[in-house]
């Protein structure tokens, strides 16, 4: 499969793009900056320079065409201001899903955040995040040209994975080591009878493989 990933510089990003890489798989990464591709080399994904928020739609469908999967995996980041929780983790997820559907590439993976809602209240910089996932969400889920699938992982963990997770539509707040968030999406990316459905995650008991059978087609 070739897979494009939009954050490709992440931390789940490089951990997912060496692991598909590892399997054989040809992974592309789109970054923001050019000094970040020498780490997507050493990850074994091919960089792909392009800022998200300023491309055009075109832009962004011409380094997708193609393709097998696009995963959306890109975020303003802790540091970041609320102007760009909207210009990256809405609009970029939004222009990401667009493009993707231009090209052609129907599957379609976001990792979005545990409890992002459209209507998330509050003006905290956490509760225009959760919005603004929320609102990218929501617009996915609106594309039939798409075989989406939503993960949202709990808490982040720089944790070793343990390759055991919980998979379902509403598992309740917990902890989860971003090796296991990168290996759930590895199998997402590669089971689309996934489709339609948006999915939290936390550490579990099930390994990875057989929670995403488990969910599979549900």
């Amino acid at each position: 499969m070739r897979i494009v990933i939009a954050g490709g510089h992440g931390q789940i990003a490089l951990r997912l793009e060496r692991l598909l890489a590892a399997r054989g798989d040809e992974v592309a990464g789109i970054i923001r900056k050019a000094e970040q591709a020498e780490d997507l080399r050493a990850a074994g994904a091919e960089p792909v320079v392009l800022d998200l928020e300023s491309a055009s739609v075109e832009e962004v469908a011409e380094r997708l065409r193609g393709a097998d999967a696009a995963v959306f995996a890109a975020g303003a980041g802790p540091g970041s201001g609320a102007a760009r929780k909207d210009t990256v983790d809405k609009a970029a997820a939004v222009l990401f899903a667009d493009a993707a559907v231009r090209a052609g590439v129907r599957r379609f993976v976001v990792v979005s955040s545990m409890g992002a809602d459209p209507h998330h209240e509050g003006d905290e910089i956490f509760d225009v995040y959760q919005r603004a996932k929320g609102e990218a969400d929501a617009y996915v889920r609106t594309l039939d040209g798409l075989d989406w699938t939503i993960l949202r992982p709990g808490a982040l963990t720089d944790d070793a994975g343990t390759g055991l997770v919980r998979l379902e539509a509403h598992t309740g707040r917990g902890p989860v080591p971003r090796d296991d968030v990168a290996a759930v999406l590895a199998e997402l990316v590669d089971t689309p009878a996934t489709s339609g459905l948006t999915l939290e995650l936390i550490s579990g008991s099930a390994p990875v493989s057989v929670a995403v059978k488990s969910v599979a087609g549900n």
